[in-house]
């Protein structure tokens, strides 16, 4: 009687439980972090091995070269995207002119993003994914990045901008990157943030010192743009990109998400305000160029403030489907990788030593670390020193 009453109530408990809440309690443990993290670390160090195998093709056949690499870093990237728009289910809309859409994609563009959440750049990403050009996307990075495996050797193949964040040693280098994409074979996305760093209440508190000595108006959603940066990108891809995009990033319910968030499959919803800006409209002269950055992060700000108020921005919503293809790579690798990882589960528990199993598992928990660390560095409360006066003054 005792064991009829105990299986009633167990059946009752999980005949309550949702099936999305089932789903829910399902992506936030732990197995499948670590499932997760172990598809993506071998799929990355294995693209990141064909990505170094591209190396002789390089004096052979350059643009062939790229384009090959275009689709390996795709393979890395868009496990990212996958996990965003699958996982999480994020959902994403895109405030944006009806006759500017249609060139989305269809052209070589620089992408101003602000920089004020943990997830922001993923984000950048799946903007790129649903216009068919994150295998292309380029971004500005500190050079640090580029020792990093898995994004930062993706990134070194895909030609990505690397700095070290002093401008009179990074001047000649991000000219001579920037040259190297006048040739490139097909349409990319340059994306930037020209704040810098990310946002917090410290940085902005010595960014808005700077502003007022500098008698600039002060920003309430920003952090004053790095105008030196983005002149000379402008500068050095004129010619090659026709546009800028001014693209400013929010969310619904005052949210903050984060990677660990996402991580634990937990959904956000994202508002993407998007301007088409004809570079051909941006002054030549540095002086002027600078004016005019200053000028749009106060508009960006008004921007933000406006969706404070209302909770939305301004402009007519575009329809931005997800693409399938992030969701099929992830899959792909999945298949290939977990397979030969279960049979190999099964021989250490039915063969293996009791070291033999301490051993697997603990690599795989050191794997899962190593990639939750990996996340830890885009928590706000571990951004970069980038942010005090003095790199301040010294790149506006």
């Amino acid at each position: 009687m005792l064991q009829q009453d105990i299986d009633l109530s167990l059946r009752g408990r999980w005949t309550s439980i949702p099936s999305m809440g089932l789903l829910q309690l399902l992506k936030s443990q732990f197995l499948c972090h670590l499932l997760l993290c172990y598809v993506f670390l071998v799929s990355g160090l294995l693209v990141n091995l064909l990505q170094l195998c591209t190396l002789p093709l390089w004096a052979i056949n350059r643009q062939l070269a790229r384009k090959i690499n275009c689709r390996l870093g795709y393979c890395i990237s868009s496990q990212m995207v996958a996990l965003l728009e699958w996982w999480s289910g994020t959902e994403c809309t895109l405030y944006t002119d009806p006759e500017s859409y249609p060139l989305y994609g269809k052209e070589n563009a620089i992408v101003i993003l602000n920089h004020n959440f943990e997830i922001d750049f993923l984000c950048g990403w799946t903007f790129c994914e649903r216009f068919g050009v994150l295998g292309t996307s380029k971004v500005m990075a500190k050079k640090e990045l580029a020792y990093v495996p898995l994004i930062g050797w993706m990134w070194y193949f895909q030609e990505i901008v690397f700095c070290k964040r002093k401008w009179e040693d990074d001047r000649r280098t991000v000219i001579k990157s920037l040259h190297n994409l006048r040739d490139y074979p097909e349409n990319f996305w340059f994306l930037m943030f020209c704040e810098g760093t990310r946002f917090t209440e410290k940085k902005h508190q010595i960014s808005m010192q700077v502003a007022e000595s500098k008698g600039l108006p002060k920003l309430k959603h920003h952090l004053l743009p790095r105008t030196k940066g983005f002149c000379v990108s402008v500068q050095s891809l004129r010619g090659t990109v026709t546009a800028v995009y001014d693209s400013t990033l929010n969310f619904k319910n005052n949210e903050t998400p984060t990677l660990r968030g996402i991580l634990s499959g937990k959904k956000y919803y994202a508002d993407l305000y998007v301007r088409r800006i004809p570079l051909d409209s941006i002054p030549e002269d540095e002086a002027e160029c600078t004016a005019w950055l200053h000028k749009l992060y106060q508009e960006k700000d008004t921007f933000q403030e406006q969706y404070a108020q209302t909770g939305s921005f301004p402009g007519p919503v575009m329809s931005l489907a997800r693409r399938p293809w992030a969701l099929l790579n992830w899959l792909f690798w999945a298949s290939v990788l977990l397979y030969p990882l279960l049979l190999l589960l099964l021989w250490l528990l039915q063969a293996g030593s009791t070291l033999t199993v301490v051993s697997s598992l603990t690599i795989c928990v050191v794997g899962s670390v190593a990639v939750r660390w990996m996340i830890g560095q885009t928590e706000i409360n571990r951004g970069s020193s980038y942010g005090n006066k003095e790199t301040l003054l010294n790149n506006n």
